[in-house]
């Protein structure tokens, strides 16, 4: 028996980071205001990346399936300003579609007692349904950076 509310928050948080994303074009995707590192493109790549290092990863114990170059691209330890070659937007929102999708599966499948299970090294000590939640709670925190990102981007084309 799959977990409802678990299955209702991977599904919100995701259609939110696509919703977003349904009118970024190529140069506001690129978009890196004056102080800021990262643009929305970084932002939605990186969600992707911790969605599956942590759900795929972690927390199902099963290979990555994100493009071999897209960790050092987009993780949390990613140099933005060195990377030279950057996924268009249409494949990025493709992938994170086609990654919503495997992580409904995923989480479908997990019993209650799979998702207490304990995957998390200390201190974190974190359970599989908390490894799920932790990285959708990044992914919505970067969907409000991405926001920020598409109103400087409207105000420096006034």
């Amino acid at each position: 028996m799959s977990d409802a509310t678990l299955l209702e928050l991977v599904k919100e948080v995701r259609w939110k980071t696509l919703k977003i994303l349904e009118t970024v074009d190529g140069e506001m995707a690129r978009f890196k205001p004056p102080g800021l590192n990262n643009t929305i493109l970084w932002h939605a790549g990186h969600a992707a990346v911790v969605v599956e290092q942590l759900c795929f990863v972690v927390a199902a114990g099963t290979a990555p399936k994100t493009p071999p170059d897209w960790f050092e691209k987009f993780g949390w330890n990613s140099k933005p300003a060195m990377v030279t070659q950057w996924p268009s937007v249409v494949e990025l929102v493709d992938w994170l579609k086609d990654q919503r999708d495997r992580l409904i599966a995923l989480v479908e499948t997990f019993t209650p007692e799979q998702l207490d299970r304990i995957v998390g090294t200390a201190p974190r000590n974190r359970t599989v349904r908390g490894e799920i939640v932790h990285a959708l709670h990044d992914e919505a925190n970067h969907q409000g950076e991405m926001h920020l990102l598409k109103k400087l981007w409207k105000l420096q084309t006034l």
